[in-house]
C-alpha cells in the first residue's frame, strides 16, 4: 500500500537530483555564482583571458593567518582551497613592476590613490582587522593585488597585501550581474 507520504518524497527527490546534478554539470561547464560585494552579484564564467590589471579574478588565498582569521570570521567561506579556505573573486588592481603603497589613508598604486581604499580599524561588529602597511613597495612579476572594486568594506588588499600570481585559479567574465 503506497502511502500519500511516500507518493510526495518521489517527486522531491528527483527535483533535488535533477538540480544537484544541473549544478555539477553548470560547475564543471566554469560557471560561478558570485553572492559576495566583492565584485558585482551574479553569475560569470570561467575564462582564459590573460591575468592582468582591470581583470575579475577566481582564487584561491594563501594558507596565512590573515586568511585563517577571515575563515574564523566569516569574512570568506569554506571551501576546497588549502587551509579549507573557499575561493574568493576579486579585480586586480596592481601587477608586477607597479609601485604600491598601503598607507592609512588609502591604496595607492604608482602613486594614485584608489577611491573608497582607506582601511577600515575594526569589522562591522567592532573587531580588530589585520592591518597591512606598506609603502612603494614594488610589486614582483609574481605578485598581484586584489581588491573589490564596488566594496569599501570588502576583506582584500588592505589588510592580506599582495598575493602570489600562483594562486589564480581563472579569469572570470560576467554574464549576468545585478
Amino acid at each position: 500500500m503506497t502511502t500519500c507520504r511516500s507518493r510526495l518524497r518521489h517527486p522531491i527527490v528527483i527535483v533535488g537530483f535533477c538540480l544537484a546534478f544541473g549544478l555539477a554539470l553548470a560547475h564543471h561547464a566554469g560557471l560561478r555564482l558570485n553572492s559576495t560585494r566583492s565584485i558585482p552579484i551574479g553569475l560569470y564564467r570561467m575564462s582564459n583571458d590573460p591575468i592582468e590589471k582591470g581583470a575579475y579574478v577566481l582564487w584561491c588565498p594563501p594558507e596565512r593567518s590573515e586568511f585563517d582569521l577571515a575563515k574564523e570570521r566569516g569574512y570568506i567561506g569554506a571551501g576546497f582551497c588549502p587551509g579549507g579556505y573557499g575561493n574568493m573573486m576579486k579585480k586586480v588592481v596592481a601587477s608586477g613592476h607597479d609601485v604600491v603603497s598601503v598607507t592609512d589613508e588609502g591604496v595607492l598604486i604608482n602613486g594614485t590613490l584608489m577611491p573608497a581604499s582607506q582601511p577600515f580599524e575594526a569589522d562591522s561588529l567592532g573587531r580588530p582587522l589585520p592591518r597591512f602597511r606598506v609603502t612603494n613597495h614594488v610589486l614582483a612579476s609574481s605578485e598581484l593585488l586584489l581588491m573589490s572594486d564596488t566594496n569599501p568594506r570588502s576583506f582584500d588588499a588592505r589588510y592580506f597585501g599582495p598575493i602570489p600570481h600562483e594562486t589564480i585559479q581563472s579569469t572570470i567574465q560576467p554574464l549576468w550581474t545585478w
